[in-house]
This record gives structure tokens, C-alpha cells and sequence, in this order.
């Protein structure tokens, strides 16, 4: 009886002890934000940072060495072409030009002696009065005096230039920049440092701007020659953006590409020409180059969020209908504001992960919520610069 009763108290506490036994716990299906791939036609918008040069930039020189007395021109001011903007002390150069022109008399009048010689000489050979070597040392009197004279011509002519070179004046149409040298300073194509200043076209200005080989030949690949592909850049438009953040109100056009690629950044430099009336842009100005080069045609668009890179690799977690997980593999293209094209690896309408990527794997069922934290509406325009480098 006692035995009986001793079982029946163990079997009484097992199952107490089985009662108060937690069960084990379900897990739950995380929340996550989740966003349908949007298709729709977006413009392909590049930016690079450029910056503004003359169109024409002539570097003024002292062609002669001599000190210079005066500055005729108002710096940072527009000059015409002749426009006198430096004088050298002529007074050196005057004395020079004289005694070559003295020089040049005297050989004038020896020339005409050997000549009126020449004519006297040839008659009297002629009736043997004289011998050949006469007439020999007679023509070869006057084109003696004749090349003196033709040398002295020049040094008369190279001392009128240098005279004139004391008058320093602008080739081009521009805005003079600040004066190199003073007035007393001694000038010249000798002296170190001998730029005077520089005159800069400025309207049209020229806005030089680096493109990487990856937009270089993603451009040219739509066409089959490189003519036409230059003949559609000269039609792109192109905006600048100033550096207070306004957008310059002229649009510029494409003016050159350079023959080959910076071995240093693996880039081209690209020029464009910009109207610049007012003289706003000036050379040396930092701004921002904007430039459409087209349109995708039915473009996917997912949030920039939620593309996962690794180690070079994009992936995306599409939810699907059964609301499980898949990672799944994407190739994309142009970033626009906050969204990313992606070329390849959805479809429209499908369910991406676009908060709480750390929460998600292969094959977990999540429990999907509408994204609302940002705006999934293409931007007009590209938010993030183009890179310049490779």
C-alpha cells in the first residue's frame, strides 16, 4: 500500500512538472518596408565639375629688352585688338634705327657709283678700249655694293620693327588681365618672367571638363561612325551650374574632344562654348557641367536603399507573392536622385526590400509593409555628379 502510494505521489509531481514546461516559441515574421519596381521613361543625365577658360587666351611679351616707362590699358577691362597696353623706352632703339639708315645712305651712294662705273666700263670693252678683267672687276664692284645694300636695307628694316615692338599692344579682342611688370622694369624675351600680362576672349568662354571611358563609350556604341557621334554631341544641351547653386542661364554646346585618354586619370577632356555676354564666367571659375545625352525607354527604378553591394556584386530582396524572401542578383545602371536603374534582374511591378535589409535572408517569410519614407517620383534631374576617373 505504501509502495502504491509512493508511486502515485512521483507520477503526480512528473506531470506538474510537465504542466509548468514552457513550450517552445514561434518565431515571428519581421516587418519589413518594401517598394514595387517602377518602370517608366527617364532622361540620362550626366554631371562633371568643369572649369572656365578664355576661348582665345594671348600671353603678351616683350618681343625687345628694355625698361618699360609706361602702362597704357585699365586692368581686368575690355581692350580691342591693336589697343596700346605697354610702352618700352624707345629712345635705345630710335638712335639704332638712324645709324642703320646712315649706313644704308652711304652704301645707297656707293652702290649708284658702282653702277654709273659699270655703265662707263661695258662701252670702252666693247671697243677694246678697255681689257675683260676691267669690266670683270667692273660688274663684280657693283654686285658688291648692290648686296651691301640689300643688307643694309634689312638692318634698317629689323631696327624699324624693334622700334615698333617698344609699343606693346593687344592681337585679340579681350579682357586684359592684371600687369606681370611695373613701369621701370626691365623687359624683355631674355629676362625671366617676361610676361606682361594676358588678354582673354571671354564671349563665347570656353568650359574645359573630364569624362570617364565608360560614358565616352557608352555614348559613341549608338552610332556607327565617329562622325556622326560627334555630329549629335555638337546638338546636346548643356547647362552649367554656377557655384552660389544657380543655373547659368545660357546653354552652352559641345566645341572639341581630345585625340587621346590622361594615361594618369583614364579620361578625355572635353570642351564646350558658352555665350557670355554679361562677363559673368571668367577664366579659372569652378562650375558644374550638366549634360542629357538621352533617354531610357521603359527604365526599372528601385530606391538607391535598397540595392546591397558586395565586394562588386548588387543584389536586391524581391518579396513575393507568398510574401518569402529571394536574393536575387542585379546589374544597374544611372543613379537619378535617390533612385537607381537597374538593367537587369527585375521585372515591373515586383516587391523589393527597401528597409530592413538586415533582417531579411534566403527564403525568410517577412511580413511586408508599404515604403514611405522617401519619394519614389523620378527627378528631373541627375543628383550625383558623373565621376571623372575611371
Amino acid at each position: 500500500m505504501r509502495t502504491t502510494l509512493i508511486a502515485l505521489a512521483c507520477l503526480s509531481a512528473l506531470m506538474m512538472c510537465a504542466c509548468h514546461r514552457e513550450k517552445p516559441a514561434v518565431q515571428q515574421a519581421p516587418d519589413v518596408a518594401v517598394v514595387q519596381v517602377l518602370q517608366k521613361d527617364v532622361p540620362i543625365i550626366h554631371e562633371w565639375v568643369g572649369t572656365a577658360d578664355g576661348l582665345v587666351n594671348a600671353t603678351i611679351r616683350a618681343q625687345v629688352t628694355g625698361y618699360l616707362i609706361r602702362q597704357d590699358y585699365t586692368e581686368g577691362e575690355l581692350v580691342k585688338k591693336g589697343q596700346l597696353l605697354f610702352e618700352i623706352d624707345p629712345r635705345p632703339f630710335k638712335a639704332t634705327l638712324d645709324q642703320t639708315q646712315g649706313t644704308l645712305a652711304q652704301l645707297e651712294a656707293v652702290y649708284d657709283n658702282a653702277r654709273a662705273n659699270l655703265a662707263r666700263v661695258q662701252p670702252l670693252v666693247a671697243q677694246n678700249a678697255l681689257s675683260k678683267k676691267d669690266l670683270d672687276d667692273a660688274v663684280a664692284a657693283e654686285k658688291s655694293a648692290r648686296a651691301q645694300v640689300l643688307s643694309a636695307r634689312a638692318a634698317v628694316e629689323n631696327a624699324r620693327l624693334n622700334l615698333g615692338f617698344t609699343r606693346i599692344t593687344s592681337l585679340i579682342d579681350g579682357v586684359a588681365g592684371i600687369a606681370r611688370a611695373q613701369v621701370g622694369d626691365l623687359v624683355g624675351p631674355a629676362v625671366q618672367g617676361g610676361e606682361l600680362t594676358t588678354v582673354s576672349t571671354i564671349d563665347p568662354i570656353k568650359i574645359y571638363y573630364t569624362i570617364n571611358e565608360q560614358a565616352y563609350i557608352t555614348f559613341m556604341r549608338r552610332f556607327s561612325t565617329e562622325a556622326e557621334g560627334l555630329a549629335e554631341a555638337k546638338r546636346l544641351r548643356i547647362e552649367l551650374i554656377l557655384g552660389d547653386g544657380s543655373v547659368y542661364p545660357n546653354t552652352g554646346k559641345f566645341y572639341a574632344i581630345a585625340r587621346h585618354v590622361d594615361v594618369r586619370t583614364g579620361t578625355f577632356r572635353v570642351a564646350a562654348l558658352f555665350p557670355n555676354p554679361t562677363g559673368l564666367l571668367r577664366p579659372g571659375q569652378f562650375v558644374r557641367v550638366r549634360v542629357r545625352i538621352g533617354t531610357t525607354k521603359g527604365a526599372l527604378l528601385v530606391p538607391q536603399r535598397a540595392v546591397i553591394e558586395l565586394q562588386g556584386n548588387y543584389q536586391v530582396a524581391v518579396v513575393g507573392s507568398d510574401d518569402l524572401v529571394e536574393i536575387r542578383p542585379v546589374k544597374p545602371g544611372e543613379r537619378l536622385g535617390t533612385l537607381w536603374v537597374i538593367d537587369e534582374g527585375l521585372k515591373p511591378g515586383e516587391r523589393v526590400v527597401a528597409e530592413g535589409l538586415q533582417k531579411v535572408r534566403q527564403g525568410l517569410l517577412v511580413k511586408p509593409q508599404p515604403f514611405t519614407a522617401v519619394s519614389t517620383a523620378v527627378p528631373g534631374k541627375s543628383a550625383k555628379p558623373a565621376s571623372g576617373g575611371r
